[in-house]
């Protein structure tokens, strides 16, 4: 009954929008000024004899400003301009599983439209602070990395920064199929036309597609196609949330969105602040972001949507990039991939010693703490004198916890390293963890009662 009467209301605030018609006064580029078109932001228009579909974003002396989600070509001077939906509404539910639609909703991979979904705002508010119960329960991903070192909770928003090229795409489609999640919804934002279908059939594949709603806008679609494409990403993430699934939503790229929205924000005459970036793009990425998490559902169990958002970083800095820097101040956590861990051959290339999980007491045992910070120290004590071990400088003995790190390093990598078509069992993969763990404080123990070494590197 509710979802009829949902449907009456959108009908009803379709009916009053179409009373409203401009004219198009001027063109620039993507963007129109229109006339006698007293619509809110957000309102949905058709453009031109053609129809073309767009998006009221702004005003300017008394005109509405428009941005288009398809090509110009054909609008006149004097056209009419329709509203046709007060606010901005995506189409979501069960049936989209499996498949690939774009950023209007409308499905690109040649089946025939999804039926039975229901209509939902794209702007969606973020869940009240005080409605999102606690992040406890682990996600396993299927990626050795991240489950041992940097475990994801349910409910959490982490973040994937890297250069390009260092195998961002392949470890979410590997997360994809080898997570606990009911459900993934993956928003591929900006991406090269070549990658989309190389994603859905050989990093995602038929099983992971197969529970999955892929949402596409490509680089050379307009900037509020690939806005659209992320919002309603969120929509569909939060249909299924409501309804108590675990929800997994990747998004690829958080950089190329804040890069569409900086685009609209000047096209609008905002000015440009931080590094050319509006100061639009902060507020809606933070916006976009809080759009994940756990809610209460007075209806029902609590769903949760796990957030995995890529940030692409300049110069594989990310303290040098101001979307990098924004991310990382919103989201629960960051995965690092590194470029030279890459090149030397490991997949995934995550440097375990730069990646944070802030939920990580909360989703695991103290155990498991325990085992996790003894190989990472480890880590950090070759590490140190790395350096040294390649010009051959290292004097064996200056430093127990190197000493142990060196002789366990074939044993610590082959607990980081799988491959990209390999999904690990979290559980086995922990007591590896655990056994290494022990081995490597047996070996300090026995060092230190021996009296070999001071905590010292040679010179």
């Amino acid at each position: 009954m509710s979802l009829k009467l949902s449907e009456a209301a959108i009908l009803a605030s379709r009916a009053l929008t179409e009373r409203f018609t401009g004219c198009v006064c001027a063109l620039r580029g993507m963007t129109v000024l229109v006339d006698d078109l007293p619509l809110p932001v957000g309102a949905g228009v058709r453009v031109g004899t053609g129809q073309a579909s767009g998006e009221v974003v702004g005003f300017e002396q008394g005109r509405a400003i428009v941005m288009l989600c398809e090509p110009s070509d054909g609008i006149r001077a004097g056209d009419h301009v329709i509203g046709v939906a007060s606010e901005a509404m995506a189409p979501v539910g069960e049936g989209l599983l499996g498949r690939c639609i774009n950023g209007l909703g409308r499905p690109i991979d040649g089946i025939a439209p999804p039926r039975g979904l229901t209509p939902r705002p794209l702007r969606a508010p973020a869940v009240s602070a005080m409605r999102r119960p606690l992040i406890d329960r682990a996600m396993a991903t299927g990626v050795s990395a991240i489950d041992t070192f940097t475990p994801l909770g349910r409910g959490q928003r982490m973040g994937v920064f890297a250069g390009p090229g260092v195998g961002k795409s392949t470890l979410l489609g590997q997360i994809a199929r080898g997570t606990e999640a009911d459900v993934n919804v993956i928003a591929l934002i900006g991406e090269r036309g070549r990658e989309v279908r190389e994603f859905v059939e050989h990093s995602l594949g038929e099983e992971g597609l197969a529970r999955s709603v892929v949402v596409v806008a490509t680089s050379d679609e307009p900037p509020v196609l690939r806005l659209r494409a992320a919002r309603l990403a969120c929509a569909a993430a939060e249909h299924f949330r409501d309804r108590g699934l675990d929800v997994l939503m990747m998004m690829d790229s958080v950089t190329r969105f804040a890069h569409a929205q900086r685009q609209v924000g000047l096209s609008i005459g905002e000015p440009p602040a931080t590094r050319g970036y509006t100061p639009s793009v902060f507020s809606e990425m933070a916006m976009l972001m809080e759009r994940a998490g756990r809610a209460e559902n007075e209806r029902g169990p609590s769903g949760s949507i796990t957030g995995l958002y890529t940030i692409l970083v300049e110069g594989d800095e990310a303290s040098a990039d101001p979307i990098a820097d924004a991310a990382r101040g919103i989201l629960d956590g960051h995965i690092m991939l590194d470029r030279a861990l890459a090149q030397a051959g490991r997949f995934p290339a995550i440097d375990v010693l730069d990646s944070v999980s802030r939920v990580l007491p909360q989703v695991t045992t103290p155990e498991h703490q325990s085992a996790r910070q003894q190989v990472i120290s480890l880590l950090a004590a070759h590490k140190r004198v790395e350096e040294l071990l390649r010009v051959g400088a290292y004097a064996k003995g200056s430093d127990r916890h190197a000493d142990v790190a060196i002789e366990l390093l074939d044993e610590i990598e082959a607990l980081l390293r799988q491959g990209p078509t390999e999904i690990t069992d979290a559980a086995e993969r922990l007591s590896n963890l655990r056994g290494l763990a022990i081995k490597a404080g047996e070996m300090l123990s026995k060092r230190a009662r021996g009296g070999g070494g001071r905590g010292e590197v040679a010179a």
